[in-house]
């Protein structure tokens, strides 16, 4: 059987991915090695960037099961167990969206089956091999069989299969010295403060939610998911090693030992799946390539991060966004030159940047008085506005800039475009209904409409890009041109963009959409 991409991995990346692709008028094939969907509970949510992203394809009401847009979060966020006052900022980068990875992957499924798109659950990849195209050796649950794709992308997480299999080396550090608890529990009623919503410990005192706390002793956090029993985790260094499986006393015991009292905690409620497990070390690790010929990488089969399965989901699905689009037009027969070579400078440079954010909070949260210095210094530092605007956005991973190839641009060109509303012949409109197609998009609000005539009389234009011309509610944009995962190619500020303008965005659309 021959496809044009077969994807590895029928997880949030991989799915995403799918989607991607299928938008832009390809039929991957989805292969998971496991017989269902997982249910075991792994990432909690999505933070920063991404929740934009999922709204521009039309997925943050199904996954936050409510009406509207996205909504910062305006008050306060944690960095290495200190608190960001994101109430000095003008605009906060921080949105998150609670939800559980298990009904991420239910919603991702949902949307790959509106899309007419095949995934075959309980086949595992056991061989690859590159020639002119990719052979793939597939173990099913009834036979064995041979595929021959295009391009072969695996998001098969951490311990990829299609990595190893091609020959990519998984270079990082290995984390010896921590283990983290975590479980699902209920709480006394009387321990939590029905206005502020803090877990009252008694003999230490209030645990927001949320906000993770930082002793001599290790780490505790406390987090009342919507929907789901409370999780308690606690991270503590050097503990000796134990093969016993974990267990609710075990987990009290480890609260004790960081807070130093006890919390009053029962099995949770319902059937579950919940939480109870022990990971002992963890991986900080970027993969030597994010491609070899025609095999790709994303999520955590191209990094993954010892602060846990979170800041991975969050970037996974933004590779996935950042790679469809390249690897369509690749199959198309359309790409401007260097475009999928893109794919890897501008997903490892997210993935470096995430890896400092892991590492620097991996260091303040350790035991120790010199530590304890050093965090005193940052919460000096944390009155800064600049300070907190600079790690909000590395957190939120909306400090990523990507070289457009086009010196002094506007200031947006190479950034994520932020949300606006526009005002068209059918009504007032999000950028992100405008972005649910995955197509290049140009936008146009100037008085003339002087970008939109430039563009559509440009060669081959029509056929790749989307083209909108409205009334805008924002002077500091009069148009932009966005690729399909929503970074600026180009824009200006004029209200009758110049000649040299124009010429410009001409050039723009042809480095990166071969118009």
């Amino acid at each position: 059987m021959n496809t044009d991409v077969v994807v590895v991995g029928g997880g949030p990346a991989g799915l995403m991915l799918a989607c991607e692709l299928s938008l832009a008028g390809i039929r991957p094939l989805v292969l998971e090695r496991l017989p269902e969907p997982s249910v075991e509970p792994k990432a909690n949510g999505l933070l920063g960037q991404v929740v934009h992203m999922v709204d521009r394809r039309g997925l943050f009401e199904r996954l936050s099961g409510s009406s509207g847009p996205p909504q910062p979060n305006s008050a306060y966020f944690m960095f290495a167990a200190m608190n960001l006052d994101l109430t000095l900022l003008d605009d906060s980068p921080i949105y998150a969206l609670p939800v559980p990875q298990r009904r991420i992957v239910e919603v991702l499924v949902e949307r790959a089956i509106e899309l007419g798109l095949e995934i075959r659950w309980g086949h595992q990849v056991v061989g690859v091999r590159q020639d002119d195209e990719v052979t793939v050796d597939v173990v099913g649950p009834d036979e064995c069989y041979r595929l021959r794709t295009r391009y072969l992308v695996g998001a098969d997480g951490a311990h990829s299969v299609t990595r190893k299999l091609s020959g990519i080396g998984f270079p990082g550090v290995t984390y010896d010295r921590t283990t983290v608890r975590s479980a699902h529990v209920t709480v006394p009623a009387t321990s939590i403060d029905q206005d502020t919503g803090a877990l009252h410990v008694p003999g230490y005192g209030p645990v927001r939610p949320f906000q993770p706390h930082r002793t001599e002793h290790g780490g505790f956090s406390y987090a009342p998911l919507p929907g789901h029993p409370p999780l308690v985790s606690t991270t503590e260094w050097d503990q000796p090693e134990t093969r016993a499986p974990m267990s609710l006393a075990e987990m009290r015991a480890s609260i004790h030992r960081v807070l130093g009292a006890d919390l009053p905690l029962d099995a949770p409620d319902g059937t579950g799946p919940h939480v109870l497990r022990r990971l002992s070390g963890g991986n900080t690790r970027v993969a030597e390539r994010f491609g070899n010929g025609r095999v790709f990488l994303i999520g955590d089969a191209a990094h993954v991060y010892a602060s846990g399965g979170g800041p991975g989901l969050n970037l996974g699905l933004q590779d996935a966004v950042n790679l469809g689009w390249k690897l369509a037009a690749e199959i198309e027969g359309h790409p401007p030159p260097g475009l999928l070579a893109s794919y890897q400078t501008e997903r490892e440079h997210a993935a470096r940047r995430m890896v400092m954010n892991a590492q620097a909070q991996s260091a303040l949260i350790a035991p120790g008085h010199d530590v304890g210095g050093l965090r005193d210094l940052f919460t000096e530092l944390l009155g800064d506005r600049n300070t907190v605007q600079r790690l909000a956005d590395l957190i939120a991973g909306a400090d990523v800039h990507y070289d457009m190839g086009v010196p002094g641009a506007h200031p947006l060109v190479g950034r994520f475009a932020p949300e606006m509303a526009v005002h068209t012949s059918i009504g007032t409109i999000r950028l992100a209904e405008l972005t649910r197609s995955a197509r290049p998009l140009l936008l146009d609000l100037t008085d003339d409409a002087s970008a939109a005539t430039a563009l559509s009389g440009a060669r081959g234009a029509g056929d790749h890009i989307k083209i909108v011309t409205a009334k805008g509610e924002s002077t500091d944009v009069t148009a932009v041109l966005l690729r399909p995962d929503s970074y600026v190619v180009w824009a200006s500020s004029s209200p009758k963009p110049t000649a040299a303008e124009l010429d410009a965005l001409r050039v723009a659309a042809s480095r990166w959409f071969g118009a």
